[in-house]
């Protein structure tokens, strides 16, 4: 089966012109069209880290429904990440992952059924503005994901902050995921930089990724987001996948 996957920095429902309007967010996901979101900096940075969008009006306004893994009270995720999904897909389980930096940082990992062989792991991540801790984040979530003794098809995706085209964190994550890279997609009005990334597992086929580049997306916030559209393993391809890692003790 095929899904749909996006990843999107909404700069706090700010756009290019300074003013907060989370409907221009509303209208940027109804055009994304997307199965699965991963969202960064959907609360405000400081004091109550309040969000900047009520879950009843994403859903009302989008179909999307909030998986929620927020700890305050007024928040819609964690350390700003969060993760939506809509039409069948459900939610099993979650964590919460710090990553070692010098300002707050943290990871969402969540399982969800996707009427697939197995579920979809995603991991909605916002790595660091310093280049060795991105590294070090980067290692924390690879960890993450191997303390786990269920080796599920897995997507990460997020804005990771990296400069560089090959380097830096994308060297750490490529030495055990398939690092893809949609294209340019910050600053939103005049994309140069590809900060924002989707990370699969190697038994997650990626039929294509894009930027998606509308007019809305150029306002909403100060990223475009990125989207893939990744093929999911059959029960016999995930076992066989399975196998392979059992014998190479990976």
């Amino acid at each position: 089966m095929t899904i749909t996957v996006a990843s999107y920095n909404i700069h706090k429902s700010v756009g290019s012109d300074g003013q907060r309007r989370p409907e221009r967010i509303f209208s940027v996901l109804a055009e994304l069209d997307a199965d699965i979101v991963a969202l960064q900096e959907v609360d405000r940075r400081f004091g109550a880290r309040a969000t900047t969008f009520e879950a009843e009006q994403l859903e009302h306004a989008t179909g999307y429904r909030l998986v929620r893994h927020a700890v305050r009270p007024l928040s819609s995720g964690w350390h700003g990440n969060a993760v939506l999904v809509r039409g069948g897909i459900e939610p099993l389980q979650g964590k919460r992952i710090t990553l070692p930096a010098l300002e707050p940082r943290g990871a969402l990992m969540v399982d969800l059924d996707v009427g697939a062989a197995d579920p979809l792991r995603v991991v909605a991540a916002h790595l660091g503005l310093i280049g060795r801790f991105r590294k070090r984040q980067a290692e924390a979530i690879l960890e993450a994901l191997a303390a786990d003794e269920r080796r599920l098809p897995t997507v990460v995706m997020g804005d990771l902050n990296e400069w560089s085209a090959r380097g830096g964190c994308l060297r750490v994550f490529s030495q055990k995921l398939c690092v893809n890279a949609p294209g340019p997609s910050f600053p939103a009005r005049r994309p140069l930089f590809g900060l924002d990334r989707i990370i699969t597992s190697d038994d997650v086929e990626v039929v294509r990724t894009a930027v998606h580049h509308t007019a809305t997306a150029r306002e909403a916030s100060d990223h475009l987001p990125v989207t893939a559209e990744l093929r999911l393993p059959e029960a016999a391809q995930a076992m066989s996948s399975l196998a392979k890692r059992v014998g190479s003790g990976g």
